[in-house]
């Protein structure tokens, strides 16, 4: 059952102070609290984990020695998480507000370290995770659900005693003693950077130990070991701090503007103004299959291609390259079949059919960065690859490919350099060996890589990595005018990478990595391009899949390869595998999957 997205509580909170009808008298010496929908409350004190009545009566309790409450609502109450101290175990437990029920649920499994701090996380697809931190700055991310499983780990600071995370914006706070408040990514996918919200001296204007945290709209409120309330407001990439209210607090709500004084539990007056509003949500959808990992660790997986089988499709072979070892090809369960160690190849394009006279050839082409050469493969019928030529180019730091079959059945490859420049080579072949004779070149104004080209409309599309999408004629005997399709801007994030064209009954479409907010772009593949939206690539929790991010290359293709991919496949490079880390690898998406999501025809032209 997909869960609920939270429900804001804050706006009344934040509205007015709390008076005694709010927070029930039974629950002013509560450790720790959380509201609970319908004005119930969760309360952890001395005793144990309590659910409390709106009108304070206690409904059901839980003894244990717990520490760092937190929850998210569920249907019909909330999914909460707190650490059993006696047993270092982190307690996911399933509070039933109807019922007046708490039910522990199986701890997650020992994380080899003593667990100092831990909250919860709601991604964008509803599912629920945990973030456990011990106190030498070890620390895991959680999958929550009826088997657990460990999605990534990652290094925090040490001696940080509390964390938040904001859903919205998916963003983990911690504080860090002696240093201040962190914000880090909490999405499983990507690098886990941190940005600093509020930092002490010399660093910083911080004056005292932060201490709990909780988040507000767009904001983040902290008491300090002086019982003061610290706020920040989100303004884009930065924080501004506004005035600290002295209030004698010994501690936050876990999900709420509530403090815990002298007088109990209450809920200051603060004319809060929400920060910066999240990015808006895009569609998810989920990768079907994975491949196994690369076998270099690192930034090494780079970009794939796709070769269909002439005669049973499901046969057919992903081809993905290892910059730092050569040639990977796997089938379509994701299974490797094949590596051929080639070197340092950066990007691979695929052409099949391919005619020189009488003869007929599937060739791949790749760009290897050692020799500044392309090296050209064939593939046989049965998906088998064997490295054919090496062909130099005149570029000083080759980097991406792509191919084109030309209109009378030859093959074109298209190799560009980090400092601009395109070389447009015409593929030979003479005497049995393959050769290849510039014929065009041109050049961006900065750094390019992902390029495709469309063999029906003759169309070229090239990334400039930092600038955007462009256009121009793939044809040898036209000039290489480039025009603008689509810059850098809100939906198209740089850096802007890889790119593929997916054929369909009426109209093809070009889907490109945005690799800045780990999504895809898609857009007519046709003037004047119109942009259809974008996806991401989430995680297949059942399946144990994660998402993909960071993506450099990618492939599409509209071929029937059978079963769930019918109507076509995406294969995406991934930059961080997880669920567990590891190497990276790539993930392929059913194209069905896709055309729901952004409401494309369905129709296919093979």
């Amino acid at each position: 059952m997909k869960r609920r997205l939270i429900p804001s509580i804050l706006a009344l909170l934040l509205a007015a102070p709390a008076t005694a009808a709010e927070v029930p008298a039974a629950l002013n010496k509560a450790e720790e609290l959380a509201a609970l929908p319908g004005g119930a409350w969760l309360s952890l004190d001395k005793r144990g984990l309590r659910l409390v009545a709106a009108d304070g009566r206690e409904r059901a309790s839980l003894l244990l020695r717990g520490e760092q409450l937190d929850l998210r609502p569920a249907d019909g109450g909330a999914l909460a998480i707190v650490i059993d101290s006696n047993a270092e175990r982190l307690l996911p437990v399933r509070v039933d507000t109807r019922a007046g029920t708490l039910a522990v649920l199986p701890a997650l499994p020992d994380t080899g370290f003593g667990i100092e701090a831990a909250c919860m996380y709601r991604d964008r697809q509803g599912l629920d995770h945990a973030f456990l931190v011990a106190k030498d700055g070890q620390a895991q991310q959680w999958l929550l659900g009826s088997e657990p499983r460990l999605v990534r780990r990652l290094a925090l600071p040490t001696g940080v005693e509390h964390c938040r995370v904001d859903d919205a914006h998916a963003t983990l706070f911690v504080s860090e003693e002696e240093m201040g408040v962190w914000a880090y990514g909490a999405e499983a996918e990507g690098p886990s950077a941190r940005t600093p919200v509020a930092l002490h001296a010399p660093w910083g204007k911080l004056k005292e130990t932060v201490g709990a945290l909780a988040v507000l709209p767009g904001g983040l409120a902290a008491i300090d070991d002086k019982g003061a309330l610290l706020s920040w407001r989100r303004e884009g990439a930065s924080w501004r701090a506004l005035p600290t209210r002295p209030l004698g607090a010994r501690q936050l709500a876990s999900n709420s503007l509530l403090v815990q004084t002298g007088k109990g539990w209450q809920a200051p007056l603060l004319n809060w103004k929400a920060g910066t509003a999240p990015a808006p949500a895009l569609p998810v959808v989920l990768p079907r299959m994975q491949t196994e990992p690369v076998a270099r660790a690192g930034d090494a997986a780079d970009d794939p291609a796709i070769w269909v089988h002439p005669t049973d499709p499901t046969q057919s072979r992903v081809l993905g390259t290892n910059k730092k070892q050569g040639l990977l090809v796997y089938d379509l369960q994701g299974r490797q079949t094949q590596l051929l160690e080639s070197g340092r190849l950066n990007n691979v394009d695929l052409r099949q059919d391919i005619r020189f006279g009488l003869e007929r050839f599937d060739l791949a082409v790749a760009t290897q960065r050692d020799e500044n050469a392309m090296v050209l493969f064939t593939i046989d019928t049965k998906g088998e690859l064997r490295e054919a030529a090496r062909l130099p180019t005149g570029l000083g730091d080759i980097y991406g490919t792509c191919a084109f079959r030309t209109a009378e059945g030859g093959l074109d490859a298209f190799v560009n350099d980090k400092d601009g420049r395109y070389e447009h080579y015409r593929i030979t072949r003479a005497d049995g060996r393959f050769g290849a004779r510039l014929v065009r070149t041109f050049r961006l104004a900065s750094q390019p890589e992902g390029c495709v080209a469309d063999d029906r409309s003759g169309l070229l599309f090239v990334g400039e990595e930092k600038r955007g999408l462009w256009v121009t004629s793939a044809r040898a005997d036209q000039p290489a005018t480039l025009t603008m399709v689509m810059p850098v801007g809100p939906l198209l994030h740089a850096d802007v990478e890889g790119m593929g064209i997916y054929h369909g009954a009426d109209k093809s479409w070009l889907v490109v990595s945005s690799q800045g907010n780990n999504s895809y772009v898609v857009l007519d593949a046709a003037a004047p391009f119109t942009v259809r939206g974008a996806f991401r690539i989430g995680m297949d929790a059942a399946k144990g899949i994660d998402g993909a991010s960071e993506t450099d290359g990618l492939e599409v293709t509209s071929a029937n390869l059978g079963g769930v991919y019918g109507k076509g496949m995406l294969v995406v490079q991934d930059g961080f595998k997880r669920m567990p880390d590891g190497p990276q690898n790539f993930k392929g998406v059913a194209w069905e999957d896709i055309a729901a999501a952004l409401k494309l025809d369905s129709g296919t032209r093979q």
